[in-house]
């Protein structure tokens, strides 16, 4: 079966379905532990697992009855239910560390709308949540590959000291803002330039005038565009290099020169509020469906992830590693033809988890106790699989059970029982009119 697989994806490349995996050297590396050669992790903003993922078939979702106080002085009376968002468009709660810590309420968790109320904003904000009928490619992308919902921000609070997280594994002192002299911290890619190991920072709409440095302050691009805030990564030009727009990441899949690790950071279509997240979807989902189609898609890892709670609700408890966090879960998928497919990860993970699968993967030493401590994502994929054709996320996520066969039999039943319904109401209505003339008494000729 195995060889009656492989013979089938390398039929389906040769007639140009699929790409044959790279014969192409590419970037020259150190040879990596795994089968995965290429490592690649977007981090987009703001949303919690229950808030993209809580009626997810099978996931730890938002618990049945779950109902939280607007105040918690009138807990039963002023309670607020989780509902479905039908706008695409984000609101914008609290989310900094204080707020975070005002909705764990010592693990209560039950603080979520509390909080918002606190800072004079609206409770209902953080209990809307979004499901498969809205975010259908990335209910997609879960269900083919690896959905992981106990992936939790390395922090409380917002963007800053989550993305100092996600490339140091420490908060470097960001808790408190950007020193006047930047970051000095050690980050992955120091590990990774010393070892000879490629790399890039990809960044959407990336402007290089726009740094920690800039005038009018840290704008997006310099909060998530991490290494813009370290002074030797904006000054030395031959690591500056390595952080560039994000059409290089297209160029770079098409010229089979995609480097072993690859961070990609969103600057327009990020789901930041007020952002569209149907337009974050088709962002991030176009991200993986690009790779799908090049030769680097036999050797890679896809992690698509967010970078901090964005003040919506979660019910699972983050726990506690040291002062900084862990922070609230966030949506987590695993892309890769070595995915254990269609499964649930119900490993504790958070972004040092990344950094660690990095470091065993290509023989660098860890950055804190951190990720030298955390599960790596490597157990979201079993590296001694035949790797799989990619399969591609649709944009019409169809429940459990429902098969699209199914679901356009559905359709066409339905149509053909209004069509009989039509034609029956229209017999109906002819034959009382008849009915009426026939009862009309004829004139009778003068």
């Amino acid at each position: 079966m195995r060889r009656r697989a492989i013979a089938t994806l390398f039929a389906l490349a040769l007639l140009g379905v699929l790409p044959l995996p790279s014969q192409a050297a590419g970037p020259t590396s150190p040879p990596a532990s795994t089968p995965i050669k290429h490592l690649i992790s977007l981090m987009q903003e703001n949303h919690t697992f229950d808030n993209y993922f809580g009626t997810y078939p099978g996931a730890d979702g938002i618990p049945k009855g779950v109902c939280l106080p607007a105040r918690l002085s009138s807990p039963v009376t002023d309670c607020i239910a989780p509902y479905h968002l039908t706008n695409p468009r984000t609101s914008d709660p609290n989310h900094e560390r204080d707020a975070a810590l005002s909705a764990y309420n010592d693990g209560g968790m039950n603080g979520f709308a509390w909080a918002q109320s606190l800072r004079n904003l609206d409770p209902r904000g953080p209990m809307g949540y979004w499901d498969g009928s809205d975010l259908p490619l990335y209910w997609n992308l879960a269900r083919n590959y690896v959905l992981g919902d106990r992936f939790f921000s390395s922090a409380w609070g917002g963007s800053l000291t989550n993305h100092i997280f996600w490339v140091a594994a420490q908060s470097a002192g960001g808790n408190g803002g950007i020193p006047p002299g930047g970051l000095t911290a050690t980050t992955i890619f120091d590990r990774l330039e010393a070892a000879g190991i490629s790399w890039k920072m990809y960044v959407q709409n990336y402007d290089p005038t726009h740094t920690f440095r800039s005038p009018k302050g840290l704008g997006p691009q310099a909060v998530w565009a991490t290494l813009l805030q370290f002074p030797r990564f904006v000054d030395t030009p031959s690591l500056r290099s390595h952080i560039v727009d994000l059409s290089e990441y297209y160029k770079d899949l098409a010229n089979d020169t995609l480097p072993a690790v690859s961070y990609i950071v969103p600057r327009g279509a990020s789901e930041h509020p007020p952002g569209n997240v149907t337009s974050g979807q088709n962002f991030g989902a176009s991200l993986v469906t690009a790779l799908m189609r090049s030769t680097a898609w036999w050797s890679s890892l896809f992690v698509l992830t967010h970078d901090d709670w964005g003040g919506y609700y979660d019910h699972v408890p983050p726990p506690q590693v040291d002062p900084d966090g862990y922070g609230f879960r966030v949506p987590a998928i695993f892309v890769s033809p070595f995915a254990r497919s269609g499964t649930i990860d119900r490993t504790t993970y958070d972004y040092t988890s990344i950094l660690r699968f990095i470091e065993d993967n290509w023989g660098v030493a860890p950055l804190t106790a951190r990720d030298a401590t955390a599960n790596s994502i490597v157990g979201a994929i079993d590296i001694r699989a035949t790797p799989a054709a990619p399969v591609f996320p649709d944009h019409v996520y169809l429940a459990p059970g429902l098969t699209a066969s199914s679901s356009a039999a559905l359709i066409l039943r339905l149509t053909y029982a209004a069509a009989v319904l039509i034609l029956v109401g229209g017999l109906v209505f002819v034959a009382r009119g008849r009915s009426r003339r026939a009862a009309v008494p004829l004139k009778r000729a003068s």
